[in-house]
């Protein structure tokens, strides 16, 4: 929603996942709010505390609202729940080949498809977002191998 907690942590863990197979040079990764809220903010500082004692750097993360350019831009926009997932679909360019999904599909010891907001909730809501965080960016990394780097 505004780009301060579940996607910086995805963008985190996610660029880290990247990086440690070799493949920053060739994944470009972003994140980005659906409302303009939080436009220019840091992430939570409950979510970086959170992140930070996994080793995942959210310091430099500022909230940004999504545009219909990042459907030119990226092959995958996902959203963390489905009320984000429809405002993404509305947002779509109708020439788009992207097409928003949810990030939990590319989960794999998780049955939920939607990541909770943590903002509301105390310290545990930040660490179960980084559990599903962990699990669904493993699983895109692979798909994202096997789609486009497979010999």
């Amino acid at each position: 929603m505004g780009n301060i907690c579940r996607s910086p942590t995805a963008e985190a863990v996610f660029s880290r996942y990247v990086e440690n197979a070799g493949l920053s040079e060739h994944i470009l990764i972003d994140s980005a709010g659906t409302h303009d809220y939080h436009i220019g903010d840091p992430a939570d500082s409950r979510a970086q505390r959170a992140a930070q004692q996994r080793g995942y750097d959210m310091s430099k993360l500022r909230g940004r609202q999504v545009g219909e350019g990042d459907f030119r831009r990226f092959d995958y926009v996902l959203a963390m729940d489905r009320a984000n997932l429809a405002i993404l679909q509305r947002i779509t360019p109708p020439d788009s080949d992207t097409q928003a999904r949810l990030f939990l599909e590319y989960a794999r010891h998780y049955a939920e498809r939607e990541v909770p907001d943590p903002y509301y909730g105390g310290e545990d809501g930040f660490e179960r977002v980084l559990d599903m965080v962990e699990d669904a960016a493993q699983g895109l990394l692979e798909e994202i191998r096997q789609r486009h780097f497979a010999t």
